[in-house]
C-alpha cells in the first residue's frame, strides 16, 4: 500500500507546500535584490550572497516541487533553512518585545527542516523525476 496513488498524490503536494516558500522567497528577493542585501547586511552577511540565497531558494524550491535528486536536495535545503534560522530569527538575543516573534519564525524553520529531513528519509515519491518508472 506504499506505493498507492494516494501516497504518491500525498508526496507530490507534501512537496509542493513544502516548497512554496522557497520559490515565493526566492521570487521576491529577486525582485528586491539591493533590500535584500541591506537585510542580509544587518546580519553581518555580504551582499553578494543574495545570489546564492535566491538561487539556493528559487533552484531548490524548484528541484523539491520536480522531486529530482530530491535526497541530496532535501539534505542542503535542510542546511540552509536551519542555517537561516539561526542567522536571521535569533530569538536567544532579542529584546522582549520580538523574542515571541523571532522564537516563532525560528521553530517554522525547524519545522520545515523536519519535512525536508522526512524527504531525505523517505524519497520523492512516485510522482516525480526520481520516482518515474517506478510502479505505483
Amino acid at each position: 500500500m506504499q506505493n498507492s496513488a494516494l501516497s504518491a498524490a500525498a508526496s507530490l503536494l507534501g512537496r509542493i507546500l513544502l516548497a512554496a516558500i522557497y520559490v515565493h522567497a526566492g521570487y521576491g528577493k529577486m525582485m528586491r535584490v539591493e533590500g535584500t542585501q541591506a537585510y542580509m547586511a544587518k546580519a553581518g552577511l555580504p551582499g553578494w550572497l543574495v545570489w546564492a540565497v535566491i538561487a539556493t531558494e528559487l533552484g531548490g524550491g524548484l528541484l523539491i516541487v520536480l522531486g529530482f535528486q530530491t535526497r541530496i536536495v532535501a539534505f542542503l535545503m535542510a542546511g540552509f533553512t536551519i542555517l537561516a534560522g539561526i542567522l536571521f530569527h535569533n530569538f536567544w538575543v532579542a529584546d522582549a518585545a520580538q523574542y515571541q516573534m523571532q522564537f516563532i519564525q525560528f521553530m517554522k524553520n525547524v519545522a520545515i527542516t523536519g519535512g525536508f529531513l522526512m524527504l531525505v528519509a523517505n524519497g520523492a515519491g512516485a510522482w516525480s523525476i526520481d520516482g518515474r518508472g517506478k510502479s505505483t
